[in-house]
């Protein structure tokens, strides 16, 4: 254990703490986050009292290393909100505040928005995955392969170009699915063992942590002390209830990186196989039509199925999609077929 190491995380949360207080100015979380950087400090005497004692010296004063200070800039500018997950890293809490849309109850909040639009495995959000996989794989083929119809019309060209496409694209979706869940997956393990040695060096500071919060919902003071008292209690469960209302992490919502990677691979693929199949099985012009009228219908059944996430007509929903679809592959069309001009 390095005490110095803690000493200086805790100090740089309570120097991040107070640059968020002061972009909150004038609301109730200002209080909190002011409050939150006096817990820290707290925190890092007693991380200092330890490193006396283990005989490890320390710095004069905190002096914010050039990560630190990045991240305050970026907080000025942009706010605490669009930094959630990074200052969550930094070890930051109270960020779930971000994510609750009313106060007053303490809830579960969401995972991290990284990955978020594609994930299914572990999510809960199978269909809406893979509803999203297919489109982007549809879409992106099919603008590719009208952009390769326009500069040329061997088919063997188009089928290859789209062949390729699919390939890489499937791969290139499945790597960042891949990087995306795995890397929240890693910032989730550090700071829930974060959570776990503080729980064990002083607990009753945490749960303190935790009442400021759900005070800073709208409970009352007592009743927000004895909700955090009674959940820090139990070690496994404080645990997991640390992470979602400190951090705005939610356990339940990390899946496995490589089904996430599958899954991203599989569906991406589909929907970019629809414009390219045509090709596999007719010949001359007549393999453009069947692959346009193909992927026409899958967008529109694409934009229909995303009604059910919107709550938009399905007709509405999918004459969109494939007016979007349209537009893309025009576009991509006419643009090879200028190129096939200019390079002739």
């Amino acid at each position: 254990m390095n005490e110095v190491v803690n000493w200086r995380e805790e100090k740089q949360a309570a120097y991040l703490y107070q640059v968020v207080a002061r972009m909150e100015a004038g609301t109730p979380r200002a209080a909190l986050f002011n409050e939150l950087a006096g817990e820290a400090d707290k925190q890092a005497e007693i991380w200092a009292k330890l490193a006396r004692e283990a005989g490890q010296s320390l710095p004069a004063r905190y002096v914010p290393d050039l990560r630190t200070r990045v991240v305050a800039v970026l907080t000025r500018r942009l706010g605490a909100r669009r930094l959630r997950p990074v200052l969550s890293a930094m070890k930051v809490r109270g960020m779930s505040l971000y994510t609750h849309a009313a106060q007053g109850h303490p809830t579960q909040a969401p995972g991290d928005e990284m990955g978020k639009r594609h994930r299914g495995v572990g999510a809960g959000g199978n269909l809406r995955a893979a509803v999203f996989g297919v489109n982007d794989g549809l879409i992106s083929n099919a603008s590719l392969i009208m952009g390769i119809a326009g500069t040329t019309a061997n088919n063997q060209l188009i089928l290859l170009s789209g062949a390729a496409g699919l390939i890489a694209g499937a791969f290139s979706m499945a790597a960042g699915e891949y990087v995306s869940v795995r890397s929240q997956r890693e910032m989730f393990e550090y700071q829930i063992g974060l959570e776990r040695e503080e729980l064990d060096h002083y607990p009753e500071e945490e749960a303190e942590e935790l009442a400021l919060i759900y005070e800073a919902r709208g409970l009352p003071r007592e009743d927000a002390v004895r909700l955090a008292a009674g959940l820090t209690a139990d070690p496994a469960r404080a645990l997991g209830t640390l992470a979602r209302e400190e951090l705005g992490l939610n356990p339940d919502d990390l899946g496995s990186p490589w089904g996430a990677a599958l899954f991203s691979f599989s569906a991406f693929a589909a929907g970019a196989a629809v414009p390219l199949l045509p090709f596999l099985v007719a010949g001359g012009d007549a393999s453009l039509f069947i692959a346009i009228a193909l992927t026409a219908i899958a967008l529109f059944g694409v934009g229909a199925t995303l009604s059910l996430f919107t709550g938009r007509r399905a007709w509405f929903s999918g004459v969109r999609m494939l007016a979007i679809g349209a537009g893309a592959g025009a576009a991509t069309f006419f643009i090879g077929k200028l190129l096939g001009v200019t390079l002739a």
